[in-house]
């Protein structure tokens, strides 16, 4: 081994066998940094991962797997009435004002039917037909009863002599009413007291009654 014969120079046989001692070198070398990397999970030094931790790497935190709750958008309903479940029409806000649509206004003569010249009692009418507790302004200056002929001319106006003033604003509940009687003298008026009174003489009338802009229907009304 150590002093090869044959037909060439000693120096060839001398390199072929450094040549062959290189190539076992690298493949025991190979073989041992195959072995580590299995034992070590398969990094290096160099990787970014777990260069400089000491432990297993960190899990990611939860906001970054889950979305946040802030991100997610929720959709919103409007107002409920509270008898149907159901979204509010527009205007019919719990708590808000007592639209025109959202009251009926109404007239009733006690009696009927009454002789000329007594005195009876109408009732002026105000109930909340909505869904929802509203608030609405009572004011005295704002109501109004009239007499009309058969003819359909004015004959009588609550407010024509007596007017009266107040400050009433109530919250009304749903199919909530409230009634303002008024005294009828037996006799005739005009705006602001302005003709003669004289007494009405029998026959059929009706009676309308007002809130504001809110009108009511026709009540039959007899005078016998």
């Amino acid at each position: 081994m150590l002093h090869p014969v044959g037909p060439l120079p000693t120096a060839v046989y001398w390199r072929r066998r450094l040549l062959v001692l290189v190539g076992v070198v690298g493949v025991l070398g190979g073989g041992g940094w195959l072995g580590a990397t299995v034992a070590t999970g398969g990094t290096s030094p160099d990787d970014p991962v777990v260069a400089g931790a000491t432990g297993a790497a960190p899990e990611p935190a939860l906001e970054q797997v889950v979305p946040s709750l802030a991100a997610v958008q929720v959709p919103t309903r409007g107002p409920v009435d509270p008898g149907t479940a159901e979204p509010a029409a527009a205007g019919r806000v719990s708590g808000g004002a007592c639209g025109d649509d959202m009251i009926s206004v109404g007239v009733r003569a006690n009696p009927s039917s009454t002789a000329v010249g007594s005195k009876p009692t109408f009732d002026l009418v105000v109930t909340n037909t909505s869904a929802v507790p509203c608030v609405r302004t009572l004011d005295k200056g704002l109501q109004e009863i009239v007499l009309l002929d058969g003819s359909g001319n004015r004959v009588w106006g609550s407010n024509d002599c007596y007017p009266e003033a107040s400050s009433d604003q109530r919250t009304l509940q749903p199919g909530e009413s409230v009634v303002f009687p008024v005294l009828w003298s037996g006799l005739s008026s005009a705006p602001g007291c302005a003709a003669a009174r004289t007494t009405p003489g029998a026959g059929s009338y009706v009676l309308r009654g007002r809130l504001d802009a809110a009108i009511s229907g026709d009540t039959a009304f007899t005078l016998t």
